[in-house]
């Protein structure tokens, strides 16, 4: 008998090759089902971590907020942080810099610190750092403020804030806010928008701090008297800065003659001269206060460059007449010149100057006299020098200039606004409490992430 067998070999090898492959795509479902599930853990922590991180740093800028309110309490400044149900979640630690001799501006470093699980104190914590200068307004804030009406020609570029207690025509472009008390008028590209009919500007502000300043100086010593020479009267001081922290002090004994015809007929002659040194006597080198604080009841003429140097120079007049420089634009050079008249630029000034300074003149202008065409001083025709390059700011009761219609001045003008005078102005910088309703609040004048 023939017995046939069934052929279950082949059968066999079908039904293993299909386990195989389900073992296989197991495998490979089971590894990616893991790796999917490691990967949105992975985002999950990573989702929460940024959370905490955001968490802490507005709990960072919380702590600049505590303290700008708080700021004349005493008390720890090391604060718990709590959610809106109450839960602390976390704490902000200040470390405060109290404000410079002659200045309101205080630095603040709040470090905002919150816990990866808010209900195990020993679990992990993220961190962010803001560093923040608080200041109450000052003058510093506008790159020119007058108190009396503004006119930029076309062709005038404005950089830093513009304020006007009076109407201001503006044809220039400006990249900052113009404000007037008044109207603002002319064909100029405004930026960063305009704002007619604001608060005025306190003025007086200026003469009041003026007066002060001179009864600081006078009872640290180093306010000079009227000048002399040889028990004569003289016309004022001329200081050079020095970059060791000296100054040479001369007293100006004669003033450059004004060449015929130099004065057009009708100019405005109010204060009018020179304003240029003819000869001048050596009195000494001495160091820079420390109040940095320089007071003069006379004119004064000023050049020279600082190095680390804070001061403020007050005076009847100042004139500057050749460079008057910073060694560092970082801030920590600051110079503040304040005029109880007028801040000059002479008849006999370099064709090509630079002045790094805070200018303020409280009753008269910040500018250059008119010297008619062809003003000439030992040959040199003087009416028509180069270059004038300013930075810092300028404060000024009268209407300021450098240069005339008639196309006498300085032909070229580059006024910009040391953004440095907000977070490190001069010393005795003048307040606006007047402007701020009267509240003197601190605001934040700088800001940023450290860590």
């Amino acid at each position: 008998m023939n017995i046939i067998s069934p052929k279950c070999h082949g059968y066999s090898q079908t039904g293993g090759d299909i386990l195989m492959s389900v073992l296989v795509f197991a495998a490979i479902a089971v590894t990616m089902t893991v790796g999917l599930v490691n990967w949105g853990a992975a985002l999950l922590t990573s989702a929460r971590i940024a959370v905490r991180s955001e968490q802490a740093f507005e709990i960072a800028e919380a702590g600049i907020g505590y303290y700008q309110y708080a700021i004349n309490n005493s008390g720890s400044y090391t604060h718990d942080f709590s959610d809106k149900d109450g839960n602390v979640i976390g704490s902000y630690i200040l470390n405060i810099t109290p404000a410079k001799v002659g200045s309101s501006n205080i630095d603040v470093l709040s470090k905002g610190i919150v816990l990866v699980n808010p209900s195990d104190p020993g679990s992990q914590t993220i961190s962010k750092t803001v560093e923040a200068v608080l200041a109450k307004p000052s003058f510093s804030q506008y790159a020119i403020v007058a108190n009396d009406n503004l006119v930029f020609t076309n062709g005038t570029s404005v950089y830093g804030p513009v304020m006007s207690n009076s109407s201001i025509i503006f044809d220039g472009i400006a990249y900052n806010t113009i404000s007037s008390a008044s109207t603002i008028s002319g064909s100029g590209t405004f930026n960063a928008g305009k704002s007619e009919y604001v608060p005025v500007v306190d003025f007086s502000v200026l003469s009041n701090n003026f007066q002060s300043l001179q009864t600081l100086a006078s009872t640290t010593g180093f306010d000079y008297p009227q000048s002399k020479y040889s028990d004569k009267p003289a016309y004022g001081y001329h200081l050079v800065l020095n970059t060791d922290g000296t100054f040479g002090l001369y007293i100006v004994t004669a003033l450059v003659a004004v060449p015929d015809g130099c004065l057009a007929s009708g100019a405005d002659i109010t204060n009018w001269g020179t304003w240029s040194i003819q000869s001048q006597v050596l009195v000494g080198v001495y160091p820079l206060p420390s109040q940095e604080l320089l007071s003069f009841e006379d004119n004064v003429w000023v050049d020279g460059i600082i190095d680390g140097t804070r001061l403020t120079i007050i005076a009847t007049n100042i004139t500057i007449n050749n460079d008057l420089v910073y060694t560092n634009y970082d801030g920590t050079d600051s110079l503040g010149l304040f005029a109880q008249n007028d801040v000059n630029i002479g008849l006999v000034s370099a064709d090509d100057f630079r002045i790094d300074a805070a200018l303020f003149a409280i009753s008269g202008r910040v500018g250059r006299f008119y010297y008619s065409n062809d003003c000439r001083v030992g040959g040199v025709d003087h009416s028509r020098p180069n270059t004038l390059t300013l930075d810092g700011m300028i404060a000024t009761n009268k209407s300021f200039g450098f240069t005339y219609t008639d196309g006498t001045g300085y032909q070229n003008r580059h006024i910009s606004y040391d953004v440095n005078l907000l977070k490190y102005p001069p010393p005795y910088i003048p307040l606006l409490d007047a402007i701020d309703q009267g509240s003197g609040q601190y605001r934040v004048v700088s800001w940023k992430e450290v860590q």
